[in-house]
């Protein structure tokens, strides 16, 4: 069993670190608001006061933080950054959606330091977290990909290796915009059904049995019917993704479809929505 420090205990995190426990693995915690480790510590977590206390010892430390800022800060701070703490030949894993230049240059970063890396960002929510079913997308050597595997099974259905550095990273924004644009497109569907007096259900039930329909549709119709928008991932976060995935696709007459749907978001976070699950976008077409 491995010594691992879990850095970001968000939604994601804290799950993700609840499964490293139950797999019987040694982990150290940290969180920017400490409160958050708490229920962790109560099932044999050690908490950290900073990043760097937490690799300090460690095998690998693994972070799921919400932005490339947020990964920068944890990472490198010169004082508190988990870098500063980490010895050589311990691996770190990043599993937060990034862009793949900041990927990049942090792989750059951890080797100058002899610290091995694997890029690792997922895909699923707060219930595939729980239950241990999350979906890996990884990037960096294969040396590192086999070391890191059975710790990623732990938390992971799936695990996907796609490339080296910065390929995971283009695999989650691919895997996020593809999902934000049918969400959105969706959205206005059952605004367009919705105000034409059809039974919304019935004929989306109907298109569900062409081919054109796929699993997430399936998914995203339900909570949007429900109007079920308790925060599995925020409309502020999916925003955020689409701002990533057109900074590396490049002009936005590249990508127009990508800003499309991206402005659909932007539009829901000027409305107040920002905090609701991504299917609250719906509200604003019903």
């Amino acid at each position: 069993m491995a010594t691992i420090a879990v850095l970001g205990l968000g939604a994601m995190g804290s799950r993700m670190a609840a499964n490293l426990i139950k797999a019987g693995h040694s982990i150290t915690v940290w969180n920017r608001s400490p409160s958050a480790a708490q229920g962790l510590v109560e099932q044999g977590a050690r908490p950290a006061e900073t990043p760097k206390d937490a690799a300090l010892g460690s095998d690998i430390v693994l972070a799921m933080v919400r932005d490339n800022g947020a990964s920068r800060q944890v990472w490198l701070d010169p004082d508190t950054g988990a870098l500063a703490g980490m010895h050589e030949g311990a691996l770190a894993i990043e599993s937060s959606t990034l862009t793949p230049d900041w990927v990049r240059e942090l792989g750059s970063r951890l080797a100058q330091r002899s610290v091995a890396f694997l890029e690792a960002p997922v895909v699923g929510s707060t219930p595939q977290a729980e239950g241990g079913q999350l979906m890996y997308l990884v990037g960096g050597d294969p040396n590192s990909f086999t070391r890191a595997e059975s710790v990623l099974k732990a938390m992971g259905s799936s695990i996907s290796h796609v490339g080296p550095v910065g390929s995971g990273a283009l695999a989650k924004l691919a895997t996020n915009a593809l999902l934000g644009i049918q969400l959105t497109a969706l959205a206005e569907l059952i605004g367009m059904l919705t105000h034409a007096g059809a039974d919304v259900a019935h004929i989306l039930e109907a298109v569900a049995k062409t081919p054109a329909w796929s699993p997430a549709a399936g998914r995203v119709t339900s909570l949007m019917l429900a109007g079920n928008v308790e925060p599995q991932f925020p409309i502020e976060l999916i925003e955020k993704d689409f701002g990533y995935a057109l900074g590396t696709a490049g002009p936005e007459a590249f990508a127009p479809t990508l800003a499309g749907a991206r402005h659909v978001f932007r539009v829901a976070i000027e409305r107040g929505l920002g905090k609701d699950n991504m299917t609250g976008v719906v509200k604003l077409f019903t």
